[in-house]
Protein backbone atom coordinates (compact mmCIF):
# COMPACT_ATOMS: atom_id res chain seq x y z
CA UNK A 1 0.00 0.00 0.00
CA UNK A 2 0.79 3.46 -1.38
CA UNK A 3 0.85 6.53 1.23
CA UNK A 4 0.32 10.42 -0.30
CA UNK A 5 1.84 12.69 2.19
CA UNK A 6 2.05 16.49 1.48
CA UNK A 7 3.99 18.15 4.19
CA UNK A 8 1.58 20.64 5.89
CA UNK A 9 4.72 23.26 6.31
CA UNK A 10 5.49 23.52 2.56
CA UNK A 11 7.23 21.34 0.07
CA UNK A 12 6.84 18.81 -2.42
CA UNK A 13 4.55 15.92 -1.96
CA UNK A 14 6.04 12.19 -1.44
CA UNK A 15 4.70 8.77 -1.79
CA UNK A 16 5.58 6.77 0.85
CA UNK A 17 5.41 3.31 0.58
CA UNK A 18 6.17 2.09 4.46
CA UNK A 19 8.09 2.53 7.87
CA UNK A 20 8.87 6.03 8.98
CA UNK A 21 7.90 9.66 7.14
CA UNK A 22 11.29 11.36 7.74
CA UNK A 23 10.26 14.83 6.71
CA UNK A 24 8.38 15.56 10.01
CA UNK A 25 11.17 17.61 11.33
CA UNK A 26 9.10 20.45 12.22
CA UNK A 27 7.42 17.77 14.31
CA UNK A 28 10.36 16.40 16.01
CA UNK A 29 11.44 19.82 16.57
CA UNK A 30 8.17 20.55 18.53
CA UNK A 31 7.85 16.67 20.42
CA UNK A 32 11.56 16.77 21.53
CA UNK A 33 10.82 14.98 25.10
CA UNK A 34 14.07 16.17 26.94
CA UNK A 35 14.60 13.78 29.39
CA UNK A 36 17.20 11.99 31.56
CA UNK A 37 17.82 8.20 31.96
CA UNK A 38 19.94 5.97 34.21
CA UNK A 39 20.66 2.75 34.27
CA UNK A 40 23.49 0.45 36.08
CA UNK A 41 24.24 -3.06 36.44
CA UNK A 42 23.89 -4.69 39.92
CA UNK A 43 25.20 -7.61 41.70
CA UNK A 44 22.24 -9.78 40.60
CA UNK A 45 20.55 -8.20 37.83
CA UNK A 46 19.58 -4.83 36.28
CA UNK A 47 18.44 -1.02 37.39
CA UNK A 48 16.59 0.85 34.97
CA UNK A 49 15.39 4.59 36.29
CA UNK A 50 13.78 7.89 34.03
CA UNK A 51 11.89 10.93 35.48
CA UNK A 52 8.20 11.38 34.16
CA UNK A 53 8.31 14.91 32.25
CA UNK A 54 7.66 15.33 28.54
CA UNK A 55 7.83 18.48 27.24
CA UNK A 56 6.78 20.64 23.89
CA UNK A 57 9.42 22.63 23.70
CA UNK A 58 9.12 25.29 26.49
CA UNK A 59 5.91 23.22 27.34
CA UNK A 60 5.19 20.69 30.20
CA UNK A 61 2.98 18.54 27.99
CA UNK A 62 2.53 15.48 30.26
CA UNK A 63 4.02 15.61 33.96
CA UNK A 64 3.67 11.44 34.05
CA UNK A 65 4.94 10.39 31.05
CA UNK A 66 6.36 6.64 30.76
CA UNK A 67 9.80 6.10 29.57
CA UNK A 68 10.58 2.64 30.54
CA UNK A 69 9.54 0.53 27.57
CA UNK A 70 8.98 -3.38 27.39
CA UNK A 71 10.65 -5.53 25.15
CA UNK A 72 10.68 -9.11 26.42
CA UNK A 73 10.29 -10.70 30.00
CA UNK A 74 13.95 -10.03 30.64
CA UNK A 75 14.32 -6.97 28.72
CA UNK A 76 13.57 -3.12 28.98
CA UNK A 77 14.46 -0.10 27.67
CA UNK A 78 14.73 3.72 28.62
CA UNK A 79 14.23 6.30 25.71
CA UNK A 80 15.26 9.72 25.61
CA UNK A 81 14.78 12.41 22.40
CA UNK A 82 11.68 12.09 20.60
CA UNK A 83 8.53 10.29 22.67
CA UNK A 84 6.68 9.18 19.37
CA UNK A 85 10.17 8.21 18.29
CA UNK A 86 10.75 5.70 21.24
CA UNK A 87 7.83 4.48 21.45
CA UNK A 88 7.32 3.24 17.88
CA UNK A 89 10.95 1.89 17.81
CA UNK A 90 10.43 0.12 20.93
CA UNK A 91 7.31 -1.60 19.82
CA UNK A 92 8.42 -3.12 16.33
CA UNK A 93 11.33 -4.27 17.91
CA UNK A 94 9.66 -5.96 20.88
CA UNK A 95 7.09 -8.13 18.09
CA UNK A 96 10.28 -9.24 16.66
CA UNK A 97 11.93 -10.26 19.96
CA UNK A 98 8.91 -12.30 20.52
CA UNK A 99 8.79 -14.05 17.21
CA UNK A 100 12.53 -14.18 17.79
CA UNK A 101 11.84 -15.77 21.22
CA UNK A 102 9.17 -18.35 19.19
CA UNK A 103 11.26 -19.49 16.96
CA UNK A 104 14.78 -19.94 18.58
CA UNK A 105 12.65 -21.64 22.11
CA UNK A 106 14.67 -19.70 24.40
CA UNK A 107 15.47 -16.60 26.67
CA UNK A 108 15.83 -13.88 23.96
CA UNK A 109 19.49 -12.48 24.82
CA UNK A 110 19.73 -8.99 25.32
CA UNK A 111 22.54 -8.77 22.71
CA UNK A 112 19.75 -9.91 20.05
CA UNK A 113 17.91 -6.68 21.06
CA UNK A 114 21.12 -4.51 21.18
CA UNK A 115 21.85 -5.46 17.00
CA UNK A 116 18.22 -5.27 16.56
CA UNK A 117 17.81 -2.10 17.98
CA UNK A 118 21.51 -0.54 16.49
CA UNK A 119 20.23 -1.93 12.53
CA UNK A 120 16.91 0.04 12.98
CA UNK A 121 18.41 3.05 13.73
CA UNK A 122 21.43 3.08 11.72
CA UNK A 123 19.24 2.22 8.50
CA UNK A 124 17.25 5.60 9.13
CA UNK A 125 20.83 7.18 9.76
CA UNK A 126 19.82 9.48 12.79
CA UNK A 127 16.19 10.91 11.10
CA UNK A 128 14.91 8.50 14.15
CA UNK A 129 15.81 11.26 17.60
CA UNK A 130 15.68 7.91 19.70
CA UNK A 131 18.18 7.86 22.19
CA UNK A 132 17.92 4.31 24.04
CA UNK A 133 19.25 2.82 27.42
CA UNK A 134 18.92 -0.88 27.37
CA UNK A 135 19.15 -3.38 29.89
CA UNK A 136 18.40 -7.23 30.51
CA UNK A 137 19.13 -10.10 32.21
CA UNK A 138 19.53 -13.34 29.93
CA UNK A 139 21.48 -16.97 30.39
CA UNK A 140 25.20 -14.71 30.43
CA UNK A 141 23.89 -12.41 33.22
CA UNK A 142 23.31 -8.47 33.32
CA UNK A 143 23.69 -7.10 30.13
CA UNK A 144 23.50 -3.00 29.88
CA UNK A 145 23.73 -1.11 26.53
CA UNK A 146 23.79 2.46 25.63
CA UNK A 147 22.25 3.06 22.69
CA UNK A 148 22.50 6.46 20.13
CA UNK A 149 19.95 7.47 17.55
CA UNK A 150 22.42 6.99 14.43
CA UNK A 151 23.07 3.05 15.43
CA UNK A 152 26.18 3.00 17.40
CA UNK A 153 26.30 1.37 20.85
CA UNK A 154 28.43 1.11 24.22
CA UNK A 155 28.45 -1.93 26.38
CA UNK A 156 28.74 -0.28 30.18
CA UNK A 157 28.34 -1.10 33.77
CA UNK A 158 26.37 1.95 34.26
CA UNK A 159 25.60 5.12 31.89
CA UNK A 160 23.01 7.94 31.35
CA UNK A 161 21.48 9.84 28.58
CA UNK A 162 19.36 12.65 27.89
CA UNK A 163 18.99 16.57 29.11
CA UNK A 164 19.86 15.98 32.50
CA UNK A 165 22.18 12.98 31.90
CA UNK A 166 25.94 15.01 33.02
CA UNK A 167 23.97 15.70 36.49
CA UNK A 168 23.09 12.10 36.99
CA UNK A 169 26.59 11.09 35.31
CA UNK A 170 28.37 12.94 38.45
CA UNK A 171 26.14 11.17 40.73
CA UNK A 172 26.96 7.66 39.39
CA UNK A 173 30.84 8.97 38.75
CA UNK A 174 30.65 9.69 43.13
CA UNK A 175 28.95 6.77 44.47
CA UNK A 176 29.56 3.45 42.14
CA UNK A 177 31.52 0.70 42.20
CA UNK A 178 31.15 -2.77 41.26
CA UNK A 179 29.14 -5.46 42.63
CA UNK A 180 26.53 -3.56 44.52
CA UNK A 181 23.49 -5.00 46.03
CA UNK A 182 20.43 -4.48 44.46
CA UNK A 183 18.50 -2.01 47.45
CA UNK A 184 21.62 0.28 47.75
CA UNK A 185 21.45 0.14 43.71
CA UNK A 186 18.47 1.26 43.72
CA UNK A 187 19.14 4.58 46.20
CA UNK A 188 21.68 5.55 43.52
CA UNK A 189 19.57 5.32 40.46
CA UNK A 190 17.24 7.18 42.26
CA UNK A 191 19.59 9.98 43.46
CA UNK A 192 20.93 10.34 40.09
CA UNK A 193 17.46 10.19 38.71
CA UNK A 194 16.67 13.11 41.39
CA UNK A 195 20.08 14.76 40.42
CA UNK A 196 19.01 15.19 36.97
CA UNK A 197 15.42 16.72 37.75
CA UNK A 198 16.96 19.44 40.21
CA UNK A 199 19.43 20.38 37.71
CA UNK A 200 17.33 20.15 34.28
CA UNK A 201 14.76 22.05 33.33
CA UNK A 202 13.62 19.53 30.41
CA UNK A 203 13.68 16.26 33.68
CA UNK A 204 10.83 16.43 36.07
CA UNK A 205 8.16 15.04 38.33
CA UNK A 206 8.62 11.64 39.27
CA UNK A 207 10.94 9.04 39.82
CA UNK A 208 10.29 5.31 37.63
CA UNK A 209 12.42 2.59 38.26
CA UNK A 210 12.81 -1.05 36.46
CA UNK A 211 14.27 -3.81 38.16
CA UNK A 212 15.54 -6.79 36.56
CA UNK A 213 16.86 -10.28 37.75
CA UNK A 214 17.12 -13.68 36.57
CA UNK A 215 14.29 -14.60 38.59
CA UNK A 216 11.56 -11.60 37.61
CA UNK A 217 10.82 -7.98 36.70
CA UNK A 218 9.69 -5.71 38.83
CA UNK A 219 8.44 -2.63 37.61
CA UNK A 220 8.06 0.49 40.12
CA UNK A 221 5.83 3.40 38.62
CA UNK A 222 6.26 6.69 40.63
CA UNK A 223 9.38 4.86 42.93
CA UNK A 224 10.00 8.31 44.32
CA UNK A 225 8.23 11.51 43.88
CA UNK A 226 10.87 14.42 43.52
CA UNK A 227 8.72 17.29 43.11
CA UNK A 228 6.21 16.97 45.95
CA UNK A 229 3.72 20.04 45.48
CA UNK A 230 3.11 22.06 48.43
CA UNK A 231 -0.65 22.59 49.53
CA UNK A 232 -2.34 26.21 48.60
Amino acid sequence: MVYKYECPHGGSTVLVKRGFILLLHVRNDALMNLCEVECLCAQDGVILGADTRATEGSIVANKNCAKIHYLAKNIYCCGAGTAADTEKTTKLISSQLELHRLQTRRIVPVTTANHMLKQMLFRYQGHIQAALVLGGVDTTGPGLYCIYPHGSSDCLPYTTMGSGSLAAMAVFEKDWRPDMELEEAKKLVRDAVAGGIFNDLGSGSNVDLCVITKDSTQMLRTYDEANVKGKR
